[in-house]
């Protein structure tokens, strides 16, 4: 039986993670249009504090087929000096798995990873890209859901 996923991989920080949650309840979104779905260990530390409210843990723990990287980045001083430990982190792990497209919200997060030559997608581009292959939600819905627990993108 042929593998029909697309040949796309992507490193993803916190901020679209929490949004692709709130506004879909799940993370399924992601390992439907990407083959291989990278969450540095920076990231899933951010995620599984899991703040005041504890949002999205539970989701998280449950996605299935990512990459949750098990050891901290070395990552680049200049990165760090730049970028919260989050998105210093995506950027490090892509240049070092050699992975061409992350995910990344924050607009100094985006300019720090074009200097770096990746591709960029966000969480609106990663509900467009669904919408194109087929996915069966309303984007509009899904915002509204992300902005009822407070993200605004």
């Amino acid at each position: 039986m042929p593998d029909n996923k697309p040949p796309k991989e992507i490193v993803i920080n916190t901020g679209p993670i929490i949004a692709l949650i709130a506004g879909l309840g799940n993370l399924d979104i992601l390992s439907e249009i990407y083959s291989k779905v990278v969450v540095p260990f920076e990231v899933s530390q951010e995620i599984l504090s899991g703040g005041a409210s504890g949002f999205g843990v539970k989701e998280f723990l449950r996605a299935k087929n990512i990459d949750v990287q098990k050891t901290p980045s070395t990552i680049s001083p200049f990165l760090l000096n730049s970028l919260d430990a989050g998105e210093a982190s995506v950027i490090q792990t892509a240049l070092d798995l050699n992975i061409s497209r992350v995910c990344i919200d924050e607009t100094v997060g985006r300019r720090m990873a074009r200097l770096n030559n990746l591709s960029l997608t966000g969480s609106i581009g990663i509900l467009i890209q669904a919408k194109k292959e087929g996915a069966a939600f309303a984007i509009d819905t899904v915002m509204q859901k992300m902005k009822t627990h407070g993200i605004w993108l």
